[in-house]
């Protein structure tokens, strides 16, 4: 199993935008071969900061999810929403 965490920063004014973005990332990753999981939590604390979840059968799993459209989308999207 490959597992990736990261944390994101949003601008407070673009975190609807970034969830926009993730929503349709999250629906099209959960269906990938070999994903096992692929969580995105939002901090009550502090509403800007989200932590990503991503678990694979596989390496080469998590390597060909950066390569899907809707991961590519996403990353363009997001570009320039982080605080």
């Amino acid at each position: 199993m490959h597992v990736t965490i990261v944390t994101v920063s949003v601008k407070p004014e673009k975190v609807e935008a970034f969830k926009e973005a993730c929503r349709y990332n999250h629906e099209n990753s959960i269906l990938e071969p070999g994903n096992m999981r692929f969580d995105i939590l939002q901090s009550t604390d502090d509403p800007s900061k989200f932590v990503f979840y991503e678990a694979y059968k596989t390496q080469q799993d998590a390597a060909a999810h950066k390569a899907t459209a809707h991961y590519l989308a996403w990353r363009d999207t997001v570009r320039g929403l982080d605080g």
